[in-house]
């Protein structure tokens, strides 16, 4: 079956969409042996497909993925870092981050704690990342001074960003300093344009302190059978992949097409280790 090289080698967890799109410009892809151009469709099975010269092939399919990981501050959520700082992928071990395709979906600021997920599942990336597509994500932030109700109403309706409202947000107040100095707030969102909630506390005057993800829609950082502590992570519940991949669906349906009748590979069976 004929499909774009680019969503080929994200379901194979080589790379994310966008990154199979930047080797294939790059000059990195070559079907048949010739350079691959971008969009240009092949078939894994029948098609002589290479990646900075290896070939891919069938039975060496990688396993998929699915981590969440509790990151800690100053690490950076990204593949590599041409600064040297530390990412993501350095708090896995070698059989995991090296050769697999895994990568962080979506990105925290290098200061903001807690959940993120990690996989090689590129076709699932490409859908959660998708514009379209609306996922929740639950944040514990502390900010300085103490924000009235009426502001924190104005934060739940929307606050104009770059000229560009923000979609309705959940915000409560979990608890406050004595002496009123900062405040922990729990924020609800479903879209994660850059340094959101950063800008948007900036903007009704109370800047943030600190920000840490405690869930990303059901998947919680934090359980009473297992605890991740910082730079923890653990493989994602059968029933949490399940949820991403339906959340995705309707990106799947809409942009991607893929059906039924397409072989999945299995899922990769991992324990829960410290890193870092």
């Amino acid at each position: 079956m004929q499909e774009r090289l680019q969503k080929i080698l994200s379901q194979w967890g080589i790379a994310s969409r966008r990154q199979a799109e930047q080797m294939i410009l790059a000059g990195r892809v070559r079907v048949n042996g010739t350079l691959a151009d971008l969009g240009q469709k092949a078939d894994a099975e029948s098609d002589r497909i290479e990646v900075d010269g290896r070939l891919l092939k069938v039975a060496n399919r990688p396993n998929l993925i699915y981590l969440l990981l509790h990151k800690p501050a100053g690490v950076v959520s990204t593949c590599s870092d041409p600064q040297g700082r530390t990412t993501v992928l350095d708090l896995l071990p070698p059989e995991l981050r090296l050769n697999s395709g895994i990568h962080p979906v979506g990105r925290l600021d290098a200061d903001t704690t807690g959940a993120l997920i990690l996989t090689n599942d590129g076709d699932l990336t490409f859908r959660l990342l998708h514009p379209s597509h609306k996922i929740t994500k639950k944040y514990q932030v502390w900010v300085h001074g103490q924000p009235p109700q009426k502001v924190l109403e104005n934060w739940r309706q929307g606050v104009l960003l770059a000229g560009k409202k923000t979609l309705p947000a959940q915000v409560k107040i979990l608890k406050t300093r004595a002496n009123g100095d900062k405040t922990l707030l729990e924020i609800v969102i479903e879209e994660g344009r850059n340094r959101q909630i950063r800008r948007v506390a900036e903007t009704l005057g109370y800047p943030v302190i600190h920000i840490h993800r405690v869930a990303v829609g059901p998947i919680q950082l934090q359980t009473p059978q297992e605890p991740l502590l910082s730079g923890q992570y653990r493989p994602l519940k059968d029933d949490e992949i399940d949820f991403l991949q339906s959340a995705g669906s309707d990106v799947r349906r809409q942009t991607c097409q893929i059906t039924d009748k397409l072989p999945k590979p299995s899922r990769k069976d991992l324990t829960k280790k410290p890193v870092g």
